[in-house]
């Protein structure tokens, strides 16, 4: 079964995580959410708190061998937060570092120029962190989804749709593990 493992933490914008999620999920990909503290995250939604979403493992007991691809979600306080943490960094840059898809949207995008892999690459992002893509090498553009190799990025909850068919499409051309 394909999987695809999610980082995320508090203040994650709730339906740039539920809503990828559950379009994987309907694909029949399983996924995976760790986060840097056991028991459950809170979401963003419309200006407040959103709602509490189970963790699955943390971020140091993963790695990127055992999953096919990488789901960030965004928020702005999510991936300021994940962004400052060397174990999330190094996971981010596994995966690119293996060829596997990493899907990142709105401000996570923040995390693949901390991770030093965007320079020469062609991505989007929420506005206000443009001039950070463009500073760490990208070249920034902005429409609802920008695939770049193996990196997928996205703007808003708006594209959604867009994004989640990105990456799904990506995970099809992913050959299955021999038995």
């Amino acid at each position: 079964m394909t999987k695809v493992l999610i980082i995320a933490t508090d203040g994650f914008e709730q339906s740039e995580l539920t809503g990828p999620r559950d379009n994987l999920h309907k694909a029949g990909i399983e996924t995976t959410l760790a986060s840097l503290a056991p028991g459950e995250i809170r979401g963003w939604q419309d200006k407040d708190w959103g709602d509490r979403v189970a963790v699955d493992c943390l971020v140091g007991e993963v790695s990127a061998d055992d999953f096919d691809a990488l789901l960030l979600p965004g928020g702005q306080m999510n991936p300021d937060i994940l962004r400052m943490d060397e174990q999330v960094i190094d996971t981010v840059r596994a995966f690119c570092d293996a060829g596997k898809p990493v899907a990142a949207i709105c401000h996570a995008p923040w995390l693949l120029a901390e991770a030093g892999v965007i320079d020469g690459k062609t991505v989007t992002g929420w506005p206000s962190i443009r001039t950070d893509l463009a500073n760490a090498g990208a070249n920034v553009v902005d429409c609802e989804v920008a695939e770049d190799g193996n990196i997928i990025t996205s703007r808003c909850p708006d594209d959604i749709p867009a994004f989640s068919k990105a990456l799904i499409g990506q995970l099809a051309q992913v050959p299955e593990p021999a038995e």
